[in-house]
């Protein structure tokens, strides 16, 4: 098992963890602001860094049925979101790979 090390990003806008700063994305990889968490609005982004993630579970969600996983910082191990890993209805195969992040528990690093 070897060390890890955390991934810095480079842009003028960078979403980090709320708890410990770490780096978790890159405002140009949202896909969608339209999105709602456990603690309110969350983002759809196509890629984060910094994250580990859980073990995949079954959950019926507002838009269906769906095989997630929670994505804990790789700083602090706060829960910060969830991974698409399986979705059942065509229409939200687009999900699948992707990743949420909750508003709530992200601020902003420069």
């Amino acid at each position: 098992m070897g060390l890890t090390y955390n991934t810095y990003l480079n842009s003028s806008r960078i979403y980090g963890c709320k708890v410990c700063k770490a780096h978790l994305a890159n405002h140009d990889d949202i896909i969608s602001r339209n999105f709602r968490g456990q603690h309110g609005k969350a983002y759809l982004f196509n890629s984060v860094v910094n994250v580990e993630a859980g073990t995949a579970a079954e959950r019926n969600m507002t838009t269906g049925r769906h095989v997630v996983r929670d994505i804990t910082c790789r700083g602090c191990g706060e829960i910060v979101g969830w991974k698409y890993d399986k979705a059942y209805e065509a229409s939200e195969k687009y999900k699948e790979g992707k990743f949420i992040l909750e508003a709530e528990l992200l601020c902003q690093v420069n």
